[in-house]
């Protein structure tokens, strides 16, 4: 979508925005307007954090814009199991199931950047030692 370089989080988070988008107009249609609401904002949110994060100023901005959609995708899970769980409100399970796969590989890229963050910081003051 930015560039021409594929991107897996960017895409599989825009196309779950688009998924939400889509359950949202059916949560309305059955007149569930206030989770429609919260779960418009969640839900597209993960992306839009994610988007925002490739034009990050610097790594640590780049961290932080994935923590927030860290957060985004739990709170949006909260949601989507409401739905799942209320009677009167339509299935969540596929998207929830789509939402475990983007919140493994956040964790997962949340991880390794906070491990080479450290690893650069620990390098850069060791040397200001020595």
């Amino acid at each position: 979508m930015r560039n021409d370089k594929p991107n897996i989080i960017v895409d599989l988070t825009f196309e779950f925005s688009l998924k939400i988008i889509e359950f949202i107009e059916l949560l309305e249609s059955k007149r569930k307007f206030n989770l429609a609401n919260q779960l418009f904002r969640s839900g597209t949110s993960i992306g839009a954090n994610v988007w925002e994060a490739q034009d990050a100023e610097s790594k640590a901005d780049f961290i932080h814009k994935f923590k927030i959609s860290s957060k985004e995708v739990n709170e949006t899970k909260y949601w989507l199991l409401l739905c799942k769980s209320a009677k009167s409100y339509p299935d969540s399970s596929l998207l929830l199931a789509e939402l475990e796969t983007i919140q493994k590989v956040i964790s997962k890229l949340l991880h390794h950047l906070r491990s080479n963050l450290q690893i650069n910081f620990i390098f850069k003051f060791s040397n200001q030692i020595c």
